[in-house]
């Protein structure tokens, strides 16, 4: 089915693609894709980059979550020419020198995940607060996590999760 809707997503461009500069993950990249397509589309099917989920299709349960410059967005109903000009990083592009990103690390050790649909966009949307707010509240977690949905019900774990990568990105980080 998922392959049936990529193929109507092409032939609904009309033949009208143009080449896009995109800035995803740190790196430069071009694409040739009609400015209308999601952000989602391009990244899964051109680029590879499949961490980003497609789940409803309509920015509800945040799956495909993404940060634009530093902000979370919905890739699924982000047009493409929408991105063009911004920093897009995906979940791919968190880690730094083979370590994973400390919201990563705090996922792994409070098993807040289940099934794992739902984790890249979790992350993303929580990579976010804790850009825009170093020491959340746990009211100001779940605020921040509103609109992505764990269907497993892991939401206990994600918002331990958060806190304990906005402890460690306070304390001083231990040689490697």
């Amino acid at each position: 089915m998922a392959h049936r809707i990529a193929v109507s997503r092409l032939a609904d461009n009309g033949g009208m693609s143009r080449i896009t500069e995109l800035e995803v993950n740190g790196i430069s990249r071009r694409v040739n894709a009609s400015p209308e397509r999601s952000l989602l589309s391009v990244l899964r099917d051109d680029l590879d980059l499949t961490g980003a989920k497609y789940g409803c299709g309509e920015g509800q349960c945040g799956a495909c979550t993404v940060l634009l410059d530093g902000e979370a967005v919905r890739s699924c109903i982000t047009a493409v020419s929408q991105a063009s000009g911004k920093r897009i990083t995906t979940v791919e592009g968190l880690e730094r020198e083979g370590r994973l990103h400390p919201l990563q690390e705090a996922f792994l050790e409070t098993g807040a995940m289940q099934c794992g649909y739902c984790t890249p966009g979790m992350i993303m949307s929580g990579v976010s607060l804790l850009g825009r707010k170093a020491s959340p509240s746990d009211a100001e977690i779940v605020h921040g996590m509103q609109g992505n949905i764990c269907r497993c019900g892991t939401y206990p774990r994600i918002v331990a999760a958060v806190r304990m990568a906005a402890l460690h990105s306070k304390s001083p980080r231990r040689p490697s």
